[in-house]
């Protein structure tokens, strides 16, 4: 039997911080509601939200145990995915299957449990993993979209879980954002391989560090573009009012964390958010000044005095067109 530490590294549970995508519906939402919602409904919209986010969390713990138990023999060819645990050893490609399906069958419960359009974007999930691993993921650029694409579906999902609509802006910032970490994950295993002699090499077929460098530049500027058009756009503007431009001035702190990113990538350090976290303080201090002063732009009404006292509005730049 295997040891349950193996189990629980099998679901990599350090990267369940990827399914905080399903919580900015319920997020942006709440920064208004706290004040002209009833509690219930903001307690029943979170209960709603967190389990979809439970949701997504069991499903990519499946599809990550079904995809170790489908590269075992691959990736005891790659210094770091060799100490995985079904590449290692510590637990059977027959046990990390079937732990997979059951993840996967659990996490479609509790999708349908909570909402029909819940469900059938975790089957939708599903789905593009199955496609993935029958021959999505060897295809260069194809295979990253894929994973982007489930990320980009977390965010909408998240917005179905509570019944309210997202800015496609806010999507696409997903999309392009969780597209930059995937080449940013390609280049990890390319520079740890290298850095290792090992003959390791990508089974999607990227063409060494000059291509994805070229990937990471365009997916880190689009990245930047679809937050700056999220947080300018009308959408932004109609639910958050001034506020929206505090969003817009977080940027940098979005830029500091891509360029983090793309430097550990270079050293061929873990690509997990988690383990940035933990072991960088730069991210760290980055993410955490952007989610404290998100949480400040977003619910405290003196920041939206202090943004009409500094910049035009968008309602005054319209009555000066008009």
């Amino acid at each position: 039997m295997p040891h349950p530490r193996d189990i629980l590294r099998l679901a990599r549970p350090g990267d369940w911080t990827k399914n905080s995508f399903v919580l900015l519906a319920f997020i942006f939402w709440a920064a208004n509601a706290v004040r002209t919602q009833s509690v219930e409904e903001v307690w029943a919209k979170g209960a709603g939200a967190a389990l979809a986010f439970a949701a997504f969390c069991l499903v990519a713990s499946g599809f990550y145990a079904i995809n170790d138990a489908i590269d075992a023999e691959k990736d005891r060819g790659h210094p770091v995915k060799a100490r995985r645990p079904v590449a290692s050893g510590a637990v059977t490609v027959a046990t990390a299957a079937t732990m997979g399906v059951v993840l996967v069958a659990v996490a479609l419960c509790v999708g349908f449990g909570v909402d029909l359009g819940l469900g059938w974007a975790v089957g939708l999930y599903g789905l593009l993993q199955v496609l993935y691993n029958l021959g999505l993921k060897r295809i260069a650029f194809v295979d990253v979209t894929t994973i982007a694409t489930g990320f980009a579906l977390r965010a909408a999902a998240g917005a179905l879980a509570i019944d309210v609509q997202i800015s496609v802006w806010l999507v696409l910032c997903v999309f392009f954002l969780c597209l930059y970490l995937g080449f940013i994950k390609r280049m990890c295993d390319l520079v740890s391989a290298e850095r290792a002699g090992s003959a390791w090499k990508s089974s999607a077929g990227y063409r060494g560090r000059e291509e994805l460098q070229w990937l990471l530049g365009v997916s880190a500027v689009m990245t930047t573009l679809m937050y700056l058009f999220y947080a300018l756009s009308d959408h932004a503007h109609a639910i958050f009012g001034s506020r929206a431009t505090g969003l817009a001035l977080l940027t940098p702190l979005v830029l500091v964390a891509i360029h983090r990113f793309w430097r550990r990538a270079n050293e061929g350090s873990s690509d997990s958010p988690l383990e940035a976290l933990r072991t960088d303080r730069v991210v760290l201090a980055s993410i955490a000044l952007f989610v404290a002063l998100l949480g400040v732009v977003l619910f405290a009404p003196q920041a939206a005095e202090a943004l009409d006292a500094v910049f035009l509005s968008q309602d005054a730049v319209q009555r000066v067109g008009a």
